[in-house]
């Protein structure tokens, strides 16, 4: 089955292509943050993509309607009293030494919270009856306001979804005989976005939702028309897939959708290679984003995007605004900074190649391009980069401009030259990456020692190294296409949804999976996840269900989640089991403390067979055919001269020794002094410290 992997990134759109014959082909093209689909399309053209390839798309509508506060008019449904919980939110103060404390503005205007009078208790039965006339005025003031979109969030609703039903079949009539597109507002009801308890976690997903999901589903629409007869899926943050129709209409679900293709595309090529514990490094434009997987994928439901609270399953990723893109600029105390600001595709870093412009016009970008510098041109003025090789040739870089960029902020910085402006700016760069992956591993009792770092991204390999010598990180594995590994990833993973269920309830001794009541309350997940993943075409018979339950001690307010397998014969007690995680994590257990359930869950799989990787023929010619020339760069803050290699020529059984920089159509992978790297069987530049 020929399918393609399309990423959307902040400064490139990348794709995978595999073709009838199961070979890869790759390609990148600038992104359009105007509308996705422009770049997406000519992607498509440009590698003459047939008709009867399948569409695996990572997007960032979601994510930049979020991140940029420019959702649809959403209006909130909420239980008389509780209209506020939004702007009230938690008492987390971000910014510990803040005088005075300024908490976002909610992304719904107090005008636009309604509540109804009705009443459900904490143990989920009906105390006052929704109140339909409540309703009348509420549709007069949404239809006014012009408002698209509406979340309904009513008080312990999760335990009793009746009243939210009943207000959706009011705002909603006839919604069943109806396509999406012809009915006049959209709904997210909190008992199918986030049926959990913790009412602000809930309303604020409910409500992160709804502010982006009109606007994602007539993105897909219009690109489900655009690509003609190929069938489109859509990466979710928690590194499955799912259709467009449902990606529209949970469109939180992908909010972070192109990082968690990376961290899966990671895995499956670290799993190829025989390495299970690997940390993840994606850079890209914008950002930076690590992931730790200790032989598995890391997953997590307490999300966060943009200061909002995101409890939806995702890959647990950290993200830091440092990527090729980001701004370097010198603070009024003179320190040097770089990010979170970036320059995104447009303008891009002033040694892009830009469109011609009228000279003296006062919108004309030029002038300010010219003089912000990014990452990326301080890697091309330190010769890490080169003019000449970035995207294979296609795009010829500006050093010149670059170079002047940088000779301004070496004034700012009062230091000798615009390369010692440009060390300084990776060396700024790289404090920031370090530290988030020091997040991720040493701050959770991980010994980074004992994982493979993965860089990709298209300048991930670029900091590598260095990254891994200061964090003593033995070994770095370069994949093949790690500048579109996102895309790969999109390839290989598989269709899967999750459901979950609070039930908040103490455990005996005995209790299991298996035990009546709780196998009561997994009854409903399984009917639901198997009767979805049959809609969207699945066969039901191959789908793997993974069970999951979130504990803790009574009297805790979090908890921990543990995965489940249905013993074919009785084990160990869920508590038992949760003291167990409980030691591994914290380092002790309360063995006479009582175990409460909080949530269950449910992940529903669709496992499908990954595209074979083809072993490459060992080396025929001596490394010194890959080498292309030689040239200055910098390490340890002077240059070096330092061997230029391609990589296309490289074979298993090349070493390669440092100061090397490798160039590659999709990145530019850079060996420092000391550094040693060979070229195995599927492809991959092992990289290792000389000891």
């Amino acid at each position: 089955m020929m399918k393609i992997g399309i990423d959307t990134g902040g400064t490139f759109t990348d794709f995978v292509w595999l073709d009838a014959g199961g070979r890869l082909h790759i390609f990148k093209e600038r992104s359009t943050p105007d509308d996705p689909s422009r770049s997406i399309l000519h992607g498509l053209v440009a590698m003459a993509v047939p008709e009867e390839t399948a569409v695996i798309h990572g997007s960032t509508v979601a994510t930049n309607a979020i991140l940029e506060r420019r959702g649809a008019r959403t209006a909130l449904i909420t239980t008389r009293g509780f209209g506020d919980v939004l702007a009230i939110g938690r008492q987390n103060r971000p910014d510990i030494y803040a005088l005075v404390a300024r908490k976002a503005a909610p992304l719904i205007p107090d005008r636009w919270r309604f509540e109804v009078s009705e009443r459900v208790s904490a143990e989920g039965e009906i105390l006052t009856p929704l109140q339909e006339s409540d309703l009348e005025p509420i549709l007069a003031a949404i239809a006014g306001e012009a408002i698209e979109s509406v979340a309904v969030c009513l008080l312990f609703s999760y335990l009793r979804p009746d009243h939210e039903r009943q207000i959706a079949a009011v705002l909603q009539p006839g919604a069943a005989e109806t396509e999406p597109e012809e009915r006049p507002l959209y709904l997210s009801l909190s008992t199918e976005i986030l049926p959990e308890y913790r009412e602000y976690e809930r309303t604020a997903t409910t409500v992160l939702n709804a502010y982006v999901a009109p606007l994602m589903s007539r993105y897909l629409r219009r690109l489900d028309r655009q690509i003609g007869r190929r069938s489109l899926s859509i990466m979710q943050s928690n590194g499955g897939l799912i259709s467009a129709a449902t990606a529209g209409a949970q469109a939180a679900r992908t909010a972070l959708s192109g990082p968690a293709g990376g961290v899966v595309g990671a895995r499956f090529i670290a799993g190829q290679a025989g390495f299970d514990h690997i940390i993840t490094f994606d850079m890209g434009g914008t950002s930076t984003d690590v992931a730790l997987c200790p032989g598995r994928l890391p997953t997590t439901s307490h999300g966060e995007i943009a200061g909002l609270p995101l409890r939806l399953p995702i890959i647990d990723i950290h993200t830091v605004g440092a990527g090729g893109g980001s701004l370097a600029s010198v603070d009024a105390g003179g320190a040097l900074q770089v990010g979170p600001e970036s320059a995104g595709a447009d303008p891009g870093p002033a040694c892009y190649p830009r469109p011609a412009v009228v000279p003296g016009k006062r919108d004309d970008p030029a002038g300010d391009r010219l003089s912000r510098v990014t990452v990326t041109d301080a890697n091309l003025v330190l010769g890490r980069l080169d003019a000449d090789h970035f995207l294979g040739g296609q795009m010829r870089l500006n050093r010149a401009a670059a170079r002047a960029a940088l000779a301004g902020l070496a004034a700012n910085m009062k230091v000798s030259s615009p390369e010692a402006a440009a060390w300084g700016v990776i060396q700024v760069a790289n404090a920031h990456m370090e530290r988030a992956i020091r997040k991720i591993s040493v701050e959770r009792g991980f010994d980074p020692r004992a994982f493979t770092l993965i860089p990709f991204g298209g300048a991930g390999p670029l900091h590598a190294c260095e990254l891994a010598a200061n964090l003593r990180i033995p070994r770095v594995l370069i994949p093949p296409i790690p500048g579109v590994l996102s895309a790969l990833g999109m390839l290989v993973a598989d269709p899967a949804k999750d459901y979950s269920q609070t039930i908040l309830r103490t455990l005996s001794a005995s209790d299991q999976i298996t035990t009546p009541w709780l196998a009561a309350h997994f009854a409903p997940l399984r009917e639901r996840a198997l009767a979805e993943m049959a809609a969207e075409g699945h066969d039901t018979g191959s789908l793997a269900l993974q069970l999951g339950v979130d504990m803790r001690y009574r009297g805790q307010s979090h908890e921990l989640a543990l995965r489940l397998n249905e013993p074919e014969e009785p084990g160990p007690g869920l508590a038992a089991l949760f003291h167990e995680a409980h030691r591994r994590r914290y380092g002790y257990a309360l063995e006479a403390e009582a175990v409460e359930l909080v949530t269950i869950r449910l992940l529903a799989e669709r496992p499908g067979t990954p595209p074979a990787l083809p072993l490459l023929e060992p080396a025929g010619d001596p490394v010194s055919a890959a080498e292309i020339g030689r040239k200055a760069a910098w390490f340890d803050g002077r240059a070096t001269e330092t061997r230029l290699y391609d990589r296309e020529r490289l074979r298993p059984g090349h070493r390669i020794g440092g100061p090397a920089v490798v160039f590659q159509y999709d990145t530019t992978t850079v060996i420092p002094p000391g550094w040693t790297g060979e070229i195995d069987r599927l492809g991959n530049l092992l990289l290792a410290i000389v000891t």
